[in-house]
Order: C-alpha cells, then structure tokens, then sequence
C-alpha cells in the first residue's frame, strides 16, 4: 500500500492516512495480517514527518483496525470489506459504468465528487465530511 499525501485538501496528512487506510480495508486491498509501510518508508515515499504515520496507525489501533508488533511493524487486524463492495461486485460494475456515462457526458472529476456528495447526504445524512470518513457516511446503515 502506498499513501498519497495532497497538501491542497485542507485535511490533515494523518487523517488522509487513515482514511486511505480505510478505503483500502473496504476494498479489501488490505486484509488481516498485511504489514502498513512503516513510518519511515512513508516519511520517504509522502515527505512527511514519521510523527504523522504513527498519529495516524495510533487511531487506527483505537479504532481495532491495526496491532503494532515491536520489532515487525503494524498489521491489519481486521477486515472493513463487504462482499458487496469487492472489485467484481455487481454494484462496482453499475458504479463504473455510470461512471463512464458520466465522463462521456462532459462532467469532470469535480463535477462528479459534488453529484455523488449531495446524493450520498440526501441518502445517508451527514454532512459531506462524515460521509468520507467511515463515521456517518456510505459504509453505515442509511440515516
């Protein structure tokens, strides 16, 4: 797994790790007992400080999502994927075929972020915020 640090969002580079992280559980890119790069390897490959990996791997070790091993690095311990969300799931399939209609349409990236956020609040609840974080949003029960 490779992080990728953007300065320009306005959300702190610890919490892009965990969110990252996150969706990386979901997808099921990572699973039970993979090794997180370690701080160092993150400090070299996003240019922040080892400080901010292990800020972020602490939360995600409150949260039961990753165990440090002394001596071997921080693994995962447990899974946030759902069948329904995996690479050859159905829904995946209509997602980006819309996706695809949505591109052929003229509509950029923004374009698309601002119609899947103002449906997931009018779907989920939230604000735009909780629905990327994992506390509110798409992963949960509809609001």
């Amino acid at each position: 797994m490779e992080f990728r640090i953007d300065r320009r969002s306005g959300i702190a580079a610890y919490q892009q790790i965990v969110l990252q992280t996150k969706q990386a559980l979901r997808l099921g890119v990572l699973l039970p007992g993979d090794r997180l790069p370690t701080a160092k390897e993150v400090a070299r490959t996003c240019a922040v400080n080892p400080n901010t990996t292990l800020k972020a791997y602490r939360e995600l070790e409150r949260e039961g999502l990753v165990e440090p091993r002394p001596g071997l690095g921080t693994f995962v311990r447990r899974s946030l994927a759902r069948p329904q969300a995996a690479a050859d799931s159905p829904l995946r399939g209509e997602l980006t075929a819309w996706m695809d209609r949505a591109r052929a349409a003229g509509l950029d990236r923004e374009d698309v972020t601002a119609l899947v956020t103002s449906v997931l609040q009018e779907r989920y609840g939230g604000s735009a915020a909780a629905a990327g974080d994992g506390h509110g949003g798409a992963g949960g029960e509809p609001g």
